[in-house]
């Protein structure tokens, strides 16, 4: 007898709910496999080349150069209005000192007024054991009464000038603050800059390394190059004017101008060359260690000639020469934003403080940019 039960209906035993269940796990996995599939062909970006590297660390040192030069105006700045400050101070404190001599003598003025201003003449000349000593008090208390006044008329101007010191020392010290502000931002700025460039060396392989060593061994053999060939050209035209009978010293190629000029750049030059192998560090004026700015700085005032503490303040001091020009002791300043100098020593050559990492050292004037050049002195 055939059994006309009904089949069940669940989706498990179900042909039906099988397929679905099925078709959906089908589904999932699909998904699955696609999501992954796309993960692994998401574009990943691509290493820089070392080439890319170097630019963009050359990019990082200049952008902290500019960043030192703000530091150091900031700092010079900061150090001047600090001892602007201290001077209104210690004016403030001695005038100070004027007021309370003046306001010990006016209250002393007053204490005799109290003994003796409840008197009135006629009663003083009773009291007086003689008229002579009468006459003689009147006189007194006249004279008292004129330095008294003379004593009030001191304090009022010590309280009015000691006022207008105050209201200096005040203007001076937000102007202080804003120096130490700017001189902060500076300082932040720098170490960002320094971080980033060492954290992309530090990303490179041993033999990135070595790559970007030999591409900067092969920039400095260019800057060289070009050195060598200007030196030849300057030693042709001194033998040329040699030659012509031109008095006096040579031009360009490491000759050296007569008298006191020459012995300042020479004093100047020494002092350089004895700095070098000193290690670069911004914001630094010696003796252990400099940044571009302070080593040239220190080097002139080693010669006697004061020289401001940044790049963009020293290209404006001194006779602008062309390249061609160049002597020894000359300041030749690099990049559009003369966020660099050094000091030439003939044929091509300079001494400068090059960047972090790097010791104070020779080098040719072609290795970088040339802005313009200035003979201090």
């Amino acid at each position: 007898m055939a059994s006309h039960r009904k089949p069940r209906t669940s989706v498990l035993t179900s042909p039906g709910g099988r397929r679905t269940a099925a078709g959906l796990t089908s589904a999932a996995l699909a998904s699955v496999t696609l999501l992954s599939q796309s993960a692994d062909a998401a574009p990943r970006a691509p290493r820089p080349t070392i080439e890319e590297v170097k630019q963009k660390v050359d990019g990082l040192y200049r952008q902290a150069e500019v960043a030192t030069q703000k530091y150091n105006a900031a700092k010079e700045r900061a150090d001047h209005q600090r001892t602007t400050v201290d001077g209104l101070l210690d004016a403030a404190a001695e005038r100070a000192q004027k007021m309370n001599d003046t306001r010990r003598e006016l209250g002393t003025f007053a204490s005799a007024q109290y003994r003796t201003g409840g008197m009135n003449p006629t009663a003083q000349l009773m009291l007086a054991k003689d008229p002579q000593q009468f006459f003689d008090r009147s006189h007194l208390m006249e004279r008292l009464t004129s330095r008294q006044q003379q004593a009030v008329s001191d304090y009022e101007e010590q309280a009015a000038a000691a006022a207008r010191q105050r209201a200096e020392a005040g203007r001076s010290l937000e102007r202080l603050q804003t120096s130490q502000a700017s001189l902060k931002a500076s300082k932040q700025s720098v170490q960002q800059k320094l971080a980033e460039a060492r954290q992309l060396l530090s990303r490179l392989t041993v033999q990135e390394k070595a790559r970007l060593a030999e591409l900067e061994r092969q920039k400095e053999a260019a800057a060289k190059r070009k050195a060598d060939e200007e030196a030849r050209r300057q030693q042709e035209r001194q033998r040329q004017q040699d030659g012509g009978g031109t008095a006096g010293g040579s031009t360009g190629g490491g000759g050296t101008t007569g008298g006191t000029q020459s012995t300042k750049a020479e004093k100047a030059l020494a002092f350089a060359r004895a700095q070098i192998g000193k290690p670069y560090v911004w914001g630094a004026t010696g003796p252990s260690s400099y940044d571009c700015s302070g080593l040239t700085q220190a080097a002139w005032k080693a010669a006697g000639v004061d020289l401001p503490r940044t790049t963009w303040d020293q290209v404006k001091v001194g006779q602008r020469v062309a390249t061609s020009d160049l002597q020894p002791g000359d300041l030749v300043f690099f990049f559009d934003d003369i966020s660099h100098v050094g000091m030439y020593i003939g044929g091509g050559k300079m001494i400068h403080a090059p960047h972090p990492g790097a010791d104070v050292r020779e080098e040719s004037i072609y290795y970088m940019p040339i802005y313009g050049s200035v003979r201090p002195g």
